[in-house]
C-alpha cells in the first residue's frame, strides 16, 4: 500500500491529462461537482405546467421536485467522492475473455454527465460493495482500491491498495485511520467513507428482517443504523415512500446531534422522534417514583389494560326491535349474546368490533327478511345498521372507550384497578401505582411519561396503530417493556433496526437481554449482531471504563479499540472547581470539541465557575462552532453524544445521582466513554472502588 501523497501543484483546475495522479483526481472532482450542479439546474428548470391534470397533482409534483432539488445540493465541505475502485474485469464479463476492467468513483450520491454516464457511484449501489468488503484474502475482482483524503472540501491526498497483487503486503490504511480519528466540531457526521466489513454487512441487510445491534461505546452502532436506513431507502425507495421510515432516539438533544447524517447522504424524508413524542396523547406534567415507573412499564400492565377495556362490554338482556315500514323485526337477546361472544372470541380491536356489531345485528335482521320472502340488498343492511334501535343496543352493549379516561379511572379507582389486576399485580404493586390524590379529569391530571405509554396501549386496543415500513430504535436498552410495545406497534407490518448497549442501560427498568426486549417489540425472530471493535474511543480510555463491566454487565464482551492513537488520558485529584475549569481550558487549546460532563446536581456550580473564568459554553444538542467549542453536559443527557475531548467531573457524584448503585455505575460508564481523543477525570471525593 502506498503512503498518502501530498500535492506538488495544488491546482484543482489543472488539465486532466497531466501526469500527476492527484491533479487528475482533483480535475475529476471539479468536473463531478459541475455535473452535479447541472443535474440540479435541470430539475430546477423543469416546466410542469403541461403535465399536471389539476392543482392537486401540480402541488404533489412541485413538492417532489423541491425535495429532489434539496437532495442534489452540493455540500461544499463534504467530499463528493471518497474512494475509487478499479476492477480487473468488467462487471458480468466472462473472465476467460479477458474483458477490460472498469473504474468507479464511490461517493455519497450518484452523479452522471451530460450523456448519462456515471461520474460518481452511490455508495449503496451493488458495484460499490467491494469498496467496503474486498480484502487481500478476497479481493472481489478489485485490482486497486484508492482512498482520498480531504481538507474541508478540497482533495489533498490519496492512498492506493493493490488488492490483487500478491507481492503487496496488507497494511493499515493511514487515510482511513485519520478519517476515523479526525476531530469533530458540530453535529454527528456520516461514516460512509469508513464503514468496516462487519458494519457493512449490517447496513446492507434486507428490509424484511429486523436487526438488533449490540455495540459498546465507539463501535459505530448509531451510524450503522442510520446508514442502514439510507441503504434501505436506496434499495426499496418506492415501498418505503409509501410506508414511511422513522428514527427514534432517547431525547431531543440526541436527535439534534444526529439529524444531519441522513441529509448529508441525500435522504430528506426520514422523520425523527422520541418515544415520548410517539405517545404524546396527553400533556405530561408529573413524575413517578422509580418503583411506580417500573410497575407501569412492566409488560403485565398490557393484560391489566386489556381486561379493563373489555370490561366495558356487557351481555344483552333485551331483544332489539327494528321497525321498517309496517313490519317489525325482532332479534332476541340470546342471538345478540351469541354475536357479542363471537366478536369477543375473535379478539379484534375494541373499536373495530364495535363498528362490526351493528352490521352483525343488521345481518340477523336481513336473514329474517329473506326467510319471509323479501330480497334485501346491502343498502337495506346499512340502513338497518343505522336504525336508532340498533344504535341504542350497540351503545348499551359495546359503549365507546376513551383511552385517557380509562387509564385515569384505573389509576384513581382502587376497586377498578383491583378488579382487573387480580392475579397479575399484588396488592403492594397496585398501591404503588395508584394516585394518592385522584384527578378529577383528563386535563387536570398530572400525567407521567409512563402513564402516557399506558394510554397509548389502550389507544391501540381500541384502534390499530398505523405501521411504518421501517423503524430505527437507538439507545434501546433504556426502554421499558411497555415502551417496546409502543415502538413495536409502529412497525407491526414493517421491520426495525434496534441499536443499543446493555452496559449503558441507565433506567431502573433497563433491558436485561435483547431476546427479552425483542419479544416485547414483537420481533422475536430478529437477528442479533454484536460490534466489538471500537473505532472512536481511545484504547486507554475504553480500557479504564471497562473496569466497570463486571459490575454492570457481567459476560458482555469488552470493546477492543482498534485505534492506533492510544489517546490522552489522565486522572487528577483536585481541591476546587477552578481546577476543573483549568482542565477544560487546557483541552480547548487542542483542535475539536470539548465536553464537560458532570452529575446533574453539579451543573450550576460548574456553569458559574466557567462564567467567572470567561469561558463560554453550550448545552447538549446545541451546535458547537470554532468560537465556542465547550459543551456543559449533565450526565443524564450524555448518552449517544461524543466529543473530541472530555473532562469528567466527580465520578462518585455521577454514581450517587442515580437511585441505585448499578444504575449509577452504568451512568458513569456512559460518561467515561464520550471522548474521541482524550479524557481527563477530575475528583475531590474518592473514586468509586469499582474503578480500582
Amino acid at each position: 500500500m502506498s503512503s498518502p501523497s501530498a500535492p506538488s501543484a495544488p491546482d484543482p483546475l489543472s488539465d486532466p491529462s497531466a501526469p500527476d495522479p492527484l491533479t487528475r483526481e482533483r480535475s475529476h472532482l471539479t468536473r463531478s461537482r459541475a455535473a452535479l450542479r447541472t443535474m440540479r439546474e435541470d430539475v430546477e428548470n423543469l416546466d410542469i405546467s403541461d403535465v399536471t391534470a389539476n392543482w392537486v397533482n401540480a402541488e404533489v409534483l412541485a413538492r417532489q421536485i423541491d425535495e429532489r432539488i434539496k437532495a442534489l445540493a452540493d455540500l461544499s465541505h463534504t467530499p463528493l467522492f471518497f474512494g475509487r475502485l478499479d476492477y480487473l474485469h468488467a462487471p458480468g464479463a466472462d473472465r476467460a475473455e479477458g474483458a477490460d476492467g472498469e473504474r468507479f468513483y464511490i461517493g455519497r450520491r450518484h452523479v452522471h454527465d451530460a450523456d448519462g454516464d456515471p461520474m460518481v457511484i452511490d455508495w449503496r449501489a451493488p458495484v460499490s460493495q467491494p469498496f467496503y468488503r474486498a480484502s487481500k484474502k478476497d479481493p472481489m475482482d478489485v485490482a486497486l482500491r484508492r482512498r482520498f483524503g480531504y481538507t474541508g472540501g478540497d482533495l489533498t491526498a490519496y492512498e492506493d491498495e493493490h488488492l490483487s497483487d500478491p507481492a503487496e503486503a496488507a497494511a493499515t490504511s493511514k487515510l482511513l485511520q485519520q478519517e476515523i480519528e479526525r476531530p469533530r466540531v458540530g453535529p454527528m457526521r456520516d461514516i460512509v467513507a469508513t464503514i468496516q466489513p462487519e458494519q457493512d454487512e449490517i447496513v446492507r441487510s434486507g428490509l424484511s428482517g429486523t436487526v438488533c445491534v449490540q455495540g459498546g461505546p465507539g463501535t459505530g452502532k448509531t451510524a450503522v443504523g442510520l446508514h442502514r436506513v439510507a441503504f434501505l431507502l436506496y434499495a426499496h425507495r418506492e415501498r418505503l415512500a409509501r410506508t414511511g421510515t422513522l428514527v427514534i432516539g432517547p431525547n431531543a438533544s440526541f436527535l439534534h446531534y444526529i439529524e444531519q447524517v441522513l441529509p448529508a447522504l441525500g435522504e430528506l424524508a426520514v422523520k425523527q422522534a422520541t418515544v415520548d413524542d410517539l405517545v404524546a396523547h396527553v400533556e405530561v406534567r408529573g413524575t413517578d417514583t422509580a418503583a411506580a415507573a417500573v410497575i407501569k412499564g412492566d409488560a403485565r400492565m398490557a393484560e391489566v389494560l386489556r381486561r379493563a377495556v373489555r370490561s366495558h362490554v356487557t351481555m344483552p338482556t333485551e331483544p332489539v326491535m327494528v321497525v321498517r315500514g309496517s313490519r317489525r323485526w325482532r332479534v332476541p337477546a340470546y342471538e345478540l349474546e351469541e354475536i357479542v361472544r363471537e366478536l369477543l372470541q375473535r379478539d379484534i380491536r375494541y373499536g373495530a368490533a364495535r363498528e362490526a356489531l351493528p352490521q352483525r345485528i343488521a345481518h340477523a335482521v336481513l336473514v329474517q327478511m329473506e326467510r319471509s320472502g323479501e330480497a334485501p340488498d346491502d343498502r337495506v343492511q346499512d340502513a338497518v345498521a343505522r336504525n336508532s334501535a340498533v344504535k341504542a343496543a350497540v351503545k348499551a352493549v359495546w359503549p365507546p372507550v376513551d383511552p385517557a379516561k380509562l387509564v385515569l379511572r384505573l389509576l384513581a379507582d382502587a376497586d377498578f384497578l383491583a378488579a382487573h389486576a387480580e392475579g397479575i399485580l399484588d396488592q403492594e404493586e397496585q398501591k404503588e401505582i395508584l394516585w394518592a390524590k385522584p384527578a378529577r379529569s383528563v386535563k387536570s391530571a398530572k400525567w407521567s411519561l409512563a402513564d402516557a405509554v399506558l394510554i397509548d396501549e389502550v389507544t391501540d386496543l381500541v384502534q390499530r396503530t398505523h405501521s411504518l415500513g421501517h423503524v430505527v430504535l437507538d439507545e434501546a436498552q433504556d426502554l421499558s417493556p411497555m415502551q417496546y410495545r409502543a415502538v413495536g406497534r409502529r412497525c407491526t407490518t414493517g421491520s426495525a433496526t434496534v441499536l443499543g448497549d446493555l452496559a449503558q442501560g441507565t433506567t431502573p427498568w433497563a433491558t436485561r437481554s435483547w431476546q427479552e426486549a425483542l419479544a416485547h417489540l414483537g420481533k422475536s425472530d430478529a437477528m442479533v449482531e454484536e460490534l466489538t471493535a471500537g473505532f472512536r474511543v481511545p484504547t486507554d480510555v475504553i480500557t479504564y471504563a471497562s473496569r466497570l463491566l463486571p459490575h454492570i454487565a457481567p459476560g458482555l464482551t469488552p470493546v477492543a479499540s482498534v485505534r492506533e492513537n492510544p489517546g490522552f488520558f489522565q486522572v487528577r485529584a483536585i481541591s476546587a472547581s477552578e481546577e476543573v475549569v483549568a482542565a477544560c481550558a487546557e483541552l480547548l487549546r487542542n483542535e475539536g470539541s470539548t465536553g464537560l460532563i458532570a452529575a446533574d446536581a453539579r451543573i450550576p456550580v460548574l456553569a458559574e465557575a466557567l462564567t467567572a473564568a470567561g469561558i463560554g459554553c453550550l448545552g447538549p444538542g446545541e451546535e458547537t462552532t470554532h468560537e465556542t467549542r465547550l459543551t456543559l453536559v449533565p450526565a443524564s443527557l450524555a448518552k449517544g453524544l461524543e466529543y473530541d475531548y472530555v473532562v469528567l467531573d466527580e465520578p462518585q457524584a455521577v454514581v450517587d445521582g442515580e437511585p441505585d448503585e448499578r444504575t449509577g455505575l452504568r451512568r458513569l460508564y456512559v460518561a467515561l466513554t464520550r471522548a474521541v481523543s482524550g479524557l481527563i477525570v477530575t475528583h475531590a471525593a474518592p473514586l468509586p472502588p469499582q474503578l480500582g
